[in-house]
């Protein structure tokens, strides 16, 4: 059989959309100078990387570049990108420390070699990945929190591509994803990592009650979505009476909160409120509170369901203003109201304090723990 050439590797289609997709990410925020840092990242990483393939039979460097584009989503700086991008050449090919050090710089070097060595950290157990002396120790690992990022947004795309291993491989990883993974994703405040992880993960080791889950989903959807814009509706309205410049969009909770919230608190399905909610997302703090009012001035709220994380936030970081109020027909539907910035948190948690920063010298990429 032919060696393949690095030309081939990168044409391949799967090479060239992967690719396609991380430079869309990021020409809205990365220079042209980082711009071309990571293209030669990518020409770096796909000779690197020649002679391997993952199970689905695409070049392995489809891999890595996805693990980039997952971080480019979050507009982390070009030095993360690129580490994303060959951070398993040290680990599966000749490529050494040195070598990337010389390419590019110390910084991609390190978190290259630091997420090298955090892979060969083994996890055991949910308690022992909540564990307070645990997440400390493995934060003391790593010294840069970059490196846990690049971990996590590794094993995100590897939940993506499960299906093309064995069932016991897929039931492994899942399990181990659910009690390893996304706990630090969700001190870390990576909503939307810690999401997707855990769905794909449901779905791995419960197949058909994922499935019935998502089937009532859709079903309620059908029946709520013309009463949600309705609903969106008027408080677009009420709050440009009230001088209030607000974007609101309609969300939906994740199936696996959906799942854990049923067994946690054993309900049905009937009496979950919070499925589908409305997000009120506004300028200043003030703004929140005078939306606040707004909305109660036009639906009721309800008992016991006002949860205030602005003044009092998460220890994660998150903000939000919650609150459930009784709609058209009765319908208790939940709002969350937050700043841009507090939205920002509340989707890339901690790596929202990366967002541009590599253009502030006085930036430290070292993560202290209180």
């Amino acid at each position: 059989m032919t060696e393949p050439d690095v030309t081939t590797i990168i044409n391949h289609p799967a090479v060239v959309s992967a690719y396609k997709t991380l430079t869309n990410h990021t020409y809205t925020y990365l220079k042209p100078k980082e711009q071309r840092l990571l293209h030669k990242a990518f020409n770096y990483g796909a000779q690197a990387h020649i002679k391997q393939f993952r199970k689905s039979g695409e070049p392995y460097i489809t891999h890595p570049i996805t693990v980039a584009s997952i971080l480019a989503e979050l507009n982390l700086d070009i030095d993360t990108l690129c580490a994303a991008i060959l951070h398993d050449t040290i680990e599966d090919t000749e490529t050494s420390e040195k070598d990337i050090k010389r390419e590019f710089n110390k910084t991609v070097a390190y978190l290259v070699q630091a997420v090298t060595k955090l892979d060969k950290f083994k996890f055991r157990n949910l308690q022992e990945a909540q564990a307070e002396s645990f997440v400390k120790m493995l934060f003391a690992m790593a010294e840069d929190v970059r490196v846990i990022i690049i971990k996590l947004a590794d094993r995100l795309h590897n939940m993506r591509t499960i299906s093309a291993m064995s069932e016991s491989s897929r039931k492994r990883i899942a399990k181990e994803t659910l009690e390893v993974f996304t706990p630090i994703a969700q001190r870390l405040g990576l909503k939307k990592i810690q999401n997707e992880m855990q769905d794909l993960a449901f779905i791995a080791l419960h197949p058909n009650t994922a499935h019935e889950l998502s089937n009532k989903v859709d079903e309620l959807s059908g029946y709520r979505k013309e009463a949600i814009e309705k609903i969106k509706r008027k408080i677009v309205k009420a709050l440009l009476h009230s001088n209030l410049s607000a974007q609101v969009d309609g969300r939906q909770k994740s199936l696996y909160s959906i799942y854990s919230k049923l067994k946690r608190k054993s309900l049905t399905f009937d009496q979950i409120h919070d499925v589908f909610g409305i997000r009120v997302i506004v300028k200043t703090v003030q703004d929140c509170y005078i939306a606040l009012g707004v909305i109660h001035g036009l639906y009721a709220p309800r008992e016991k369901s006002f949860k205030d994380y602005v003044a009092v936030p998460k220890s994660n970081g998150y903000q939000s203003i919650h609150t459930l109020v009784t709609g058209p027909f009765g319908l208790a539907i939940e709002i969350q109201i937050r700043t841009v910035d507090m939205d920002k948190v509340c989707e890339s948690g901690v790596a929202a304090h990366w967002l541009y920063k590599h253009d502030d010298p006085r930036s430290n990429s070292r993560l202290s723990l209180a």
